[in-house]
């Protein structure tokens, strides 16, 4: 009895508006996370890699340190100077020799300290004898490094300093002569290895197998501890006079559960103090050096923008589908009104079957209505086509002749001053004159397949073109009105190359220009300013003038048919933003500085292959 209305309510739960919306954003919450911990895991796979490659550079750095120093203790035990002053009454005259070659060979190697002892672990001779804290005199025989260099010939010892408070590492060597036995030992400290780790802004330390830190970049770390220390281990610590005082404290670095070397210094919870902690051996040593690197921004910023890419994917589909759901229940609830009008339908024409049967002639006469309408609907049509055409045609044969008129123009002031100057017999000049209205011919010749093409809504050529060139021709066409007006003309050498339509970027021009010079006439101090610079991966063509500047309507002035001219057309600057946006260019206006307007083109540049091609 219960299982039809758990079904009804499962069903009503599945039909819910919102489920779809839910399942959308639950999925895109799966995405975030999933791609949160895919970046993550790559990230650290990648740190992974550069740090251990870097502890390598240490490891290789500290056990070269430790190579060069661990030779003296071997060459110094077979000197015979040496080997006289650990026997029985060794010369006075001999100790202080001794003494002062220790102190030249610590200086020259970088050791902290030499110094020789004889079998019953009395100092007879040092690198440091004679200054303040000399090692001279003391007892070492309680030191484990001095009985592992009589019993089994060398020895090996990181501890602080009885005299000094300094900790280094202690490297011994058995001295055996004739006339007695004693050790020679060398101490190494790392200062310069830690301060060059804390310049690399680098956290490193090595550590013995106890877990006890004996060289740090951080100066904090020494003689603390990666894990506690037991008791009785302290003890023998303290009876050895290893580490002095020293309370060997843990180390502030709590490992997170995730595992992957992954390490929290101080327990805070500021993700620039999350580290990756890698460790090595140190060859020749029971050491081991660790190093921590910073990990928390880096993994952070993967983490965010994959999970943003994901989000903003996952986000994108769920819209399509909902979108395309949507569409499909639109749809359903279309058919089933349509289906539902279709049987009211239905039943209407069953209760009316007798009624149109006796209309029938009555309906034969709205069916030719109805086909004298249609006929007359199809004419209207036809009509208002044809309409549209003409006024295309309009439209093209009034930016014809705009674009035609200028070098009409020029071509008429060339014939003029070509006659002038026949008469004057100066012919060279006139047939300069002549051979620029031949090229202005050309130009208009273009002008008609560059308008076609441009009715036609078709995208012209695009290839190098040199601004420079562009320029040149375009002052040619309009250089009959540029005496009484001062031109600023700013091309760099070598001029840019852009990706366009060299003629139709002249038209550009030449419009610009004519602007201009309409905008100045009649002007005190005309002035029209042409600049070409790159700015980027674009060219900047600008052309301004100290004229009237723009009306206030200055964002229609790239509009069709709007213009300021009582002769004009108002179809200029709509063609030339056409023109310059095939181009894959963009055209601005704005105020000039000098109070008048200033007109703006960026246009791509060419590959400097295709510009030399």
């Amino acid at each position: 009895m219960s299982a039809p209305p758990r079904r009804a309510r499962l069903a009503g739960l599945l039909a819910h508006p919102l489920l779809p919306w839910l399942v959308g954003l639950a999925a895109v919450a799966l995405a975030v996370l999933a791609a949160g911990r895919l970046a993550e895991r790559a990230a650290l796979a990648d740190l992974r890699r550069t740090a251990a490659g870097t502890l390598a550079l240490h490891v290789a750095a500290l056990r070269s340190e430790m190579q060069k120093q661990g030779s003296l203790p071997l060459a110094l035990a077979t000197d015979p100077e040496i080997t006289a002053a650990v026997a029985e009454g060794p010369d006075p005259a001999l100790l202080a020799r001794v003494s002062g070659r220790l102190a030249e060979i610590a200086e020259a190697s970088g050791a902290a300290v030499i110094y020789v002892i004889r079998r019953d672990g009395t100092t007879v001779a040092a690198s440091n004898a004679g200054r303040p804290g000399s090692f001279v005199g003391e007892s070492y025989a309680f030191r484990p490094y001095f009985r592992q260099a009589l019993e089994e010939g060398s020895g090996r010892q990181f501890a602080l300093g009885t005299v000094s408070g300094r900790p280094g590492l202690y490297l011994s060597r058995r001295v055996a002569g004739a006339g007695g036995a004693g050790a020679v030992v060398v101490k190494v400290e790392f200062d310069a290895i830690e301060a060059a780790w804390r310049a690399g802004g680098e956290t490193v330390f090595a550590a013995d197998p106890r877990g006890i830190v004996l060289v740090a970049s951080e100066p904090g770390w020494r003689l603390r501890a990666l894990r506690p220390i037991a008791a009785d281990e302290r003890q023998r610590i303290r009876e050895r006079l290893e580490f002095g005082a020293a309370p060997l404290d843990p180390l502030p670095l709590h490992p997170l559960a995730s595992g992957g070397g992954l390490t929290r210094v101080a327990g805070g919870t500021d993700p620039a103090r999350l580290f990756l902690h890698l460790d090595a051996p140190l060859p020749g040593t029971e050491w081991r050096l660790h190093a921590l690197t910073r990990v928390g921004v880096a993994v952070t910023r993967e983490r965010s923008q994959a999970q943003a890419i994901a989000g903003l994917l996952a986000g994108l589909l769920v819209l399509g589908a909902a979108r395309l759901l949507g569409r499909r229940r639109r749809l359903r609830a279309h058919l089933a009104e349509a289906a539902a009008r279709h049987a009211e339908l239905e039943a209407r024409v069953r209760e009316r079957t007798q009624a149109l049967t006796d209309a029938n002639g009555q309906l034969r006469a709205e069916i030719a209505e109805r086909r004298r309408a249609e006929a007359e609907r199809q004419r209207l049509g036809r009509e208002l086509a044809h309409a549209g055409r003409l006024a295309a045609l309009g439209q093209f044969a009034a930016s014809m002749a705009h674009e035609i008129n200028q070098p009409l123009a020029a071509i008429r002031s060339y014939a003029d001053n070509a006659a002038v100057l026949i008469q004057r017999e100066r012919l060279a000049e006139a047939a300069e004159n002549f051979s620029a209205i031949g090229r202005l011919t050309e130009r208009i010749a273009g002008l008609t397949r560059q308008l076609k093409g441009f009715a036609r809504r078709a995208s012209g050529r695009r290839e190098p073109v040199s601004l420079a060139a562009v320029i040149r021709s375009s002052l040619e066409v309009v250089e009959v009105r540029l005496p009484g007006v001062a031109l600023a003309l700013t091309v760099p050498e070598p001029a840019p190359y852009v990706v366009g339509d060299g003629p139709r970027l002249e038209q550009v021009v030449v419009n610009l220009l004519q602007n201009a010079l309409d905008a100045v006439a009649g002007r005190p101090e005309p002035r029209i300013a042409v600049a070409v610079a790159t700015l980027g991966e674009k060219a900047v063509l600008e052309v301004g003038d100290n004229g009237g500047g723009l009306p206030e309507a200055a964002g229609q002035v790239f509009d069709a048919f709007f213009t300021t001219k009582t002769d004009g057309l108002g179809l200029g600057l709509a063609i030339s933003r056409g023109i310059v946006e095939e181009c894959g260019g963009t055209i601005a206006a704005a105020s000039g500085p000098e109070g008048g307007a200033l007109f703006r083109i960026e246009l791509p540049l060419a590959a400097s292959a295709e510009a030399a091609a």
